[in-house]
């Protein structure tokens, strides 16, 4: 009886977690974690939050208790960063990331004694690695996706011009007709760091867990940047690192040197990771080698451009590539019919820029891609995007009372409002709602 109430609970926090746009699927080795992350009793309480930021008060009514009583339990989940909390002006709001990215993540960006991180560490790779219907789910379910890549900065051509937020608002989207190659700031990593309010560095989760099972390679660890909202909350629980502007540069430095691939969160404003990838470890570009043609990573606005008469056939850049997407064939010359060159399948590059760096020739460059890469604005845009695609959209408008908050219904249509006909169709079906069919109807395609 109590194996089947222990169950019970994992059972609900599992469902708690798939009203995410990004879910996790149940399985045995999920509820294996979940009982490794949170005691019965947590997962329960946890089971009844919003997937929506909330106050105490709020959680303090759905598990009947007083905000005060609440606030101790919260403060404790986000103590071990299975909650992050944000405090503004005296007031602290608290959220449950998703699994990923979030408290999976969480979990191993420091060495911890109060959890068997080697077992952890085992049952992710096996959840992640091994079962693959979450890695599925997380990185070719919809258009729209978690992460993407982060150019290298340093392998863009001279001539590219950079635009700021200031500038770009008086100019056009580039496009590849335009003869300079037009470099927005949101695709900028540096970027990131130097607008960021608050900067966290933590352990590798990907490297950290591979350790654990004796296949991590010799990547830098400590190297995983958290910043805005999730750094604050994150380094005041000790789970990462605060550092300034010039220590974080530095480690992006180290990071372009070492070969490794910034890949962060899919948004234009207040990134809140940007992680520091080797093609062996990390999840997301295991998932683009696997499931390249399915999109699983967004990629740059960038594509590798190979001059041939230049192109030494070293494979230097085949061997830099972290998803297998350079290869070497014939170069089909007569005159030396073992010649080979490079060759980019562009349905698998990240558009990193790697394989300029690792070129000894100077054969490889970077131009724009055919058509540009869209990246959603903020969270919220991104989460409403996600969710059409994935069928969840009602989760977030209708999530244990989400429609008290006025800026939260407000937030959710503003963004549905915006979307192209299509998805907007989309959404009205999922919702099922005449009110909101109504308002749609108002909208001109």
């Amino acid at each position: 009886m109590a194996h089947a109430s222990i169950k019970s609970s994992y059972a609900k926090l599992a469902e708690r977690l798939n009203r995410f746009p990004q879910g996790a699927p149940p399985s045995d080795l999920l509820f294996a974690i979940l009982r490794v992350l949170f005691d019965e009793k947590e997962a329960e309480l946890v089971s009844l939050l919003p997937i929506k930021p909330f106050r105490a008060e709020r959680a303090a009514l759905a598990w009947r208790t007083s905000p005060s009583e609440a606030k101790k339990t919260l403060d404790e989940l986000a103590s071990r960063a299975l909650l992050i909390d944000t405090e503004r002006d005296g007031e602290t709001t608290y959220c449950l990331p998703p699994p990923m990215a979030g408290f999976f993540e969480f979990s191993m960006m420091r060495m911890r004694s109060d959890l068997d991180q080697k077992a952890l560490a085992e049952l992710f790779y096996q959840y992640l690695n091994v079962e693959e219907d979450f890695i599925k789910s997380l990185f070719t379910d919809g258009d729209t996706q978690l992460g993407r890549v982060f150019v290298q900065e340093p392998m863009l051509p001279k001539e590219a011009a950079f635009l700021d937020k200031e500038a770009r608002s008086s100019v056009r989207e580039p496009s590849p007709a335009d003869n300079a190659l037009l470099v927005l700031d949101y695709e900028r990593a540096s970027e990131v760091i130097k607008t960021a309010s608050h900067i966290g560095v933590g352990m590798c989760y990907c490297r950290h867990k591979m350790t654990h099972l004796g296949r991590a390679c010799d990547a830098p660890l400590d190297i995983c940047m958290t910043f805005n909202s999730s750094a604050e909350s994150l380094t005041r629980h000790g789970h990462a690192r605060a550092v300034g502007v010039s220590e974080c540069m530095g480690l992006l430095d180290t990071a372009y040197e070492r070969g490794l691939v910034q890949f962060g969160e899919n948004v234009q404003r207040r990134v809140n990771f940007i992680c520091n990838c080797c093609g062996c470890c990390c999840e997301a570009l295991v998932a683009q080698r696997r499931f390249g043609l399915l999109h699983p990573v967004h990629t740059t606005n960038y594509m590798p451009s190979i001059a041939i008469e230049r192109c030494a056939g070293c494979g230097m850049c085949v061997d830099a590539c972290p998803v297998e997407a350079v290869a070497l064939v014939s170069a089909e010359d007569p005159r030396r019919p073992k010649r080979r060159k490079a060759e980019v399948r562009e349905d698998s590059c990240l558009g990193c820029g790697l394989c300029v760096r690792a070129c000894p020739t100077g054969a490889l460059s970077l131009r724009a891609r055919a058509e540009r890469v869209f990246t959603p604005v903020d969270s919220t845009h991104r989460a409403v995007l996600m969710a059409i695609e994935r069928g969840k959209l009602q989760n977030l408008v209708f999530d244990n009372g989400a429609l008290s908050s006025h800026r939260a219904m407000a937030a959710i249509l503003g963004v549905i409002l915006r979307l192209p006909p299509v998805k907007r169709l989309m959404a009205s079906e999922q919702m099922r709602s005449k009110y909101l069919v109504r308002l749609l109807s108002t909208v001109k395609a």
